[in-house]
């Protein structure tokens, strides 16, 4: 394309290759809204759906757990199904992330903002 232009096809090509990569990162973040992972506590009580971003979308909670002294115990099961949702979308989010770019020769665990 460039021959005989020295370094000029090379920077041609990485331009060819940046702008790709750009266009698969669009496309990961539209995915990202769209995988869906579930967090659980209470051996499955209470469970916590999650995008793969991180977003809350539904929780749902047994109705056996709903007694008034048991308040406490039932907040702590949210809580805790929210934050393995949350964990299971941000370990998705990297596995994701790792997919897109192991062509790339990037250093292990380099992060790229979500």
């Amino acid at each position: 394309m460039l021959k005989g232009l020295g370094g000029l096809g090379d920077m041609a090509r990485m331009m060819k290759a940046a702008q790709e990569m750009q266009a698969k990162m669009a496309q990961l973040q539209d995915d990202m809204e769209r995988i869906t992972v579930e967090g659980q506590a209470g051996a499955g009580l209470v469970r916590a759906t999650a995008t793969a971003k991180g977003e809350l979308t539904a929780l749902t909670i047994d109705p056996s757990i709903f007694r008034a002294e048991d308040r406490e115990v039932v907040e702590d099961l949210i809580l805790a199904a929210v934050k393995d949702a949350q964990a299971k979308a941000a370990e998705r989010a990297s596995a994701e992330m790792a997919k897109l770019t192991e062509g790339l020769g990037l250093p292990p665990g380099m992060k790229f903002p979500f």
